[in-house]
């Protein structure tokens, strides 16, 4: 286990720096990316001193990942599943919408080695503006996808509770997703005797995850955007009218995320092996992780920032 007791923060000229990854080849090896609630992809140098902005989706950029020609892979809320070259600005869509009906909330995605991309829809219902009335009202209408190397395009989970973060086994052996609502990681085997089951890599986590990400060390790191908020939990099981009613309450009376900043890591058999928890009024709600040669950096879907800590 790890606890770092201090963070470092760098402000971004952005609101929302949401997920993070981190740059392991040519000229952009260290440097991290993330992108804004204003559309925006920024480039951090590792050292945090240099922030230059890549490219503009447009939409609201969410979960960021690396393709193998350098690339960004950026699932887009609002635009859907984008390719990014940050060299030049220039926007690609991937996709943006299955059987026949657009995306409402891409969300996050893990890249394979065979070229295949997963990635998540948090909600067929709502978008990324109204994500509490998903979460209170726990839809489960969340979805995993896949969009193959030769283009085809599936949904292979459905009836997710606030699909959310995407990761892969090591060996390409099984495929995770979070499910904010539930708190738990969802395990869906691809290869071996348990190919096209489901499972869990790990449940009854302490707070409600984000994205996911496998790190340099080999591990599955989860965010913990918010510790367990008892209330969440009854009106979860509630009848639907009172669930709707408190989605429906003044801003300032509805359940809120409180204040944290902890991320945990767990190996492929769902062992906990790091759980780092930093308490500071600097940072809070983590969204975003990616494990780099010992460090750890954050995202947040609210603060005008990215954070790290060194285990």
């Amino acid at each position: 286990m790890s606890t770092p007791t201090s963070i470092t923060v760098i402000q971004v000229p952005g609101p929302g720096a949401e997920d993070v990854v981190v740059g392991t080849t040519g000229p952009d090896e260290g440097a991290v990316f993330t992108g804004t609630e204003d559309g925006m992809i920024f480039r951090i140098s590792h050292d945090g001193r240099q922030i230059t902005r890549v490219a503009d989706t447009g939409g609201r950029p969410l979960g960021i990942e690396l393709l193998p020609d350098g690339r960004l892979l950026v699932c887009d809320a609002h635009a859907g599943l984008l390719r990014v070259d940050p060299r030049t600005g220039g926007l690609e869509t991937l996709a943006d919408s299955v059987e026949g009906l657009p995306f409402v909330f891409c969300n996050n995605a893990a890249v394979a080695t065979d070229g295949d991309i997963w990635f998540s829809d948090s909600s067929t219902l709502f978008g990324v503006e109204r994500w509490k009335d998903d979460f209170v009202r726990d839809t489960r209408t969340g979805r995993l996808l896949r969009l193959s190397a030769d283009g085809a395009l599936e949904v292979v989970l459905d009836g997710l509770a606030f699909a959310n973060g995407v990761a892969l086994a090591g060996d390409g052996s099984f495929v995770a997703v979070a499910e904010t609502g539930a708190r738990t990681v969802v395990r869906h085997w691809l290869t071996g005797e348990r190919a096209g089951q489901r499972d869990f890599l790990v449940q009854d986590l302490p707070g409600y995850p984000d994205n996911i990400a496998r790190g340099s060390d080999g591990l599955i790191w989860v965010t913990i955007a918010s510790p367990t908020d008892p209330l969440v939990e009854r009106l979860q099981t509630g009848p639907m009218m009172l669930r709707r009613a408190a989605t429906r309450l003044p801003e300032a009376l509805q359940p809120k995320p409180k204040r944290t900043v902890r991320v945990q890591a767990y190996d492929d058999s769902g062992a906990l092996v790091h759980d780092v928890d930093v308490e500071t009024p600097d940072f809070h709600m983590v969204t975003g992780v990616r494990e780099h040669d010992g460090r750890v950096w954050l995202g947040s879907l609210h603060e005008p920032a990215v954070a790290f800590v060194d285990l």
